[in-house]
């Protein structure tokens, strides 16, 4: 014959399992992200990585917790965030602003999903880009293969130029294949390229002070994300010394730089989120592979333009995805 107090035992562990249950069924996900630069200068990228998420059913706060780290411009603070991160035991660590080696340095076992401007499989982040293996998966734009391209789009603008500055952040991994693709490109040409070199605020406006004694035509920007961090300044600067200024992305532009080409930014961390919405759903990053930007962005700015005094030809007007006034 059972005890009374067996009884009431036994009764006890079985209520006190559902509400275990429940309360480990309302701990929410957690999401770490990384950055290598400011929150101010990224928000927009945020809220397109938002975006992404909810289109994956999951939103901030509501079923999902994101953790943020922000190295703001230092990126040798980035190991010690990562570790952090990790130490939080995050479900999965999203990686972006240059951010991704550091973030893959710091674990092999929490899923990662990055954005890197260069070769995955060379910065060996992912085994394929089909299968990437391992606990890595992400989207890379690889931008220096744009960079002919862009130079191409220089060419249509401002036929005479033959000195093309290039504007470089030494201390970012890809910017060495981003100059080589360049100066092939322009050497195809019969271009020049001088190269200025810029890793922080002090050094961006000691180069544009050096723009006028070299005489250059015009200033490509380098695709980082220091630069990306830094555009008004940039844009700002570009103005006060009459520089027609190319670069990556949208965001550049309505700044005040002249043109952009290159893919969404904004769609690349869209798609981002939803690469992270599925990962906390159970899916692995060894199974999803590596995103490449399939949309490309054209976008002028006709008041820098005026500006500057160019007139810009109809047909880079007509093929333009977006014209700022």
């Amino acid at each position: 014959m059972m005890r009374r107090r067996e009884v009431i035992t036994l009764l006890g562990g079985a209520a006190a399992w559902p509400l275990a249950a429940r309360a480990e069924q309302r701990a929410l996900p957690v999401i770490g992200f990384l950055n290598g630069q400011s929150q101010g200068a990224f928000a927009h990228l945020v809220a397109a990585f938002r975006t992404g998420l909810g289109q994956a059913s999951y939103v901030e706060g509501r079923n999902v917790i994101i953790e943020y780290r922000w190295a703001e411009g230092r990126l040798d603070n980035l190991p010690v965030l990562a570790a952090e991160l990790v130490q939080r035991s995050v479900d999965v660590i999203v990686a972006s602003g240059g951010a991704h080696l550091a973030a893959k340095a710091s674990t092999s076992t929490i899923p990662i999903v990055f954005t890197s401007g260069g070769d995955a499989v060379k910065e060996g982040l992912v085994a394929s880009f089909n299968r990437p293996g391992g606990n890595a998966t992400g989207a890379t734009v690889l931008s220096a293969t744009l960079v002919a391209k862009r130079l191409g789009i220089v060419h249509e603008l401002i036929p005479s130029a033959t000195l093309i500055g290039a504007l470089v952040d030494p201390t970012f991994s890809e910017a060495s294949d981003q100059l080589t693709q360049l100066q092939a490109a322009a050497r195809a040409i019969d271009q020049q390229v001088h190269v200025l070199n810029a890793s922080t605020d002090n050094e961006i406006d000691t180069v544009f002070d050096s723009i006028g004694g070299v005489h250059i035509d015009v200033l490509l920007v380098g695709a980082t994300p220091f630069f990306r961090g830094r555009r008004n300044q940039i844009a700002a600067l570009a103005a006060r010394h009459a520089i027609p200024t190319f670069a990556e992305g949208r965001d550049l532009v309505e700044s005040g730089l002249l043109i952009s080409y290159g893919p969404s930014i904004t769609d690349i961390y869209r798609q981002v989120g939803i690469y992270t919405g599925r990962i906390l759903k159970g899916e692995k990053p060894a199974d999803l592979p590596v995103i490449q930007p399939s949309k490309f962005e054209l976008v002028i700015n006709l008041k820098t333009a005026k500006a500057l005094g160019l007139a810009i030809p109809d047909k880079l007007l007509a093929i333009a995805d977006e014209v700022i006034e």
